[in-house]
């Protein structure tokens, strides 16, 4: 499966973002593409990293900052097991959108997406191009508040 992978580059900055279609935590599809017009944070995370968990602890306030204003998080973790991802999205208060990537490490988007490591992150403005991989905090905090107030 990882020579497959071999012909993936990952998305860079001032490309546009490759499509996400993915069942959510609740059973619906969701798609990258119907949040064109906000800025999204394409994050992707795991229960067992904790990196990604303290990362989720500093985003969740600006998150609760800025969804209204018309940013989005499209979370996809890479846990094989269901039970873990959904116990951390209830006790890290997680309300955006969740996502189980079927496979993990080696499952259709973390390959197209050619993810490496966690956390990986990449900012999408409002025209679905990405801006910014892997930003702190304070790069998102900096660029919500240009974008969106």
């Amino acid at each position: 499966m990882l020579v497959a992978a071999s012909g993936y580059a990952q998305p860079k900055i001032g490309q546009k973002a490759p499509e996400i279609s993915m069942t959510d935590i609740t059973g619906k599809t969701r798609t990258l593409s119907s949040l064109k017009g906000k800025v999204v944070l394409v994050d992707f995370w795991a229960s067992w990293c904790m990196p990604c968990r303290k990362g989720i602890r500093e985003v969740t306030p600006i998150y609760n900052r800025f969804a209204k204003k018309g940013f989005e998080i499209f979370a996809i973790s890479l846990d094989t097991d269901k039970s873990a991802w959904k116990h951390a999205i209830e006790k890290d208060k997680m309300t955006w959108w969740q996502m189980l990537e079927p496979g993990g490490w080696d499952g259709a988007t973390a390959l197209a997406w050619k993810i490496d490591q966690l956390p990986t992150s990449f900012l999408v403005d409002r025209h679905g191009v990405i801006i910014s991989i892997d930003p702190s905090p304070t790069e998102l905090q900096r660029y919500l508040q240009q974008a969106l107030n």
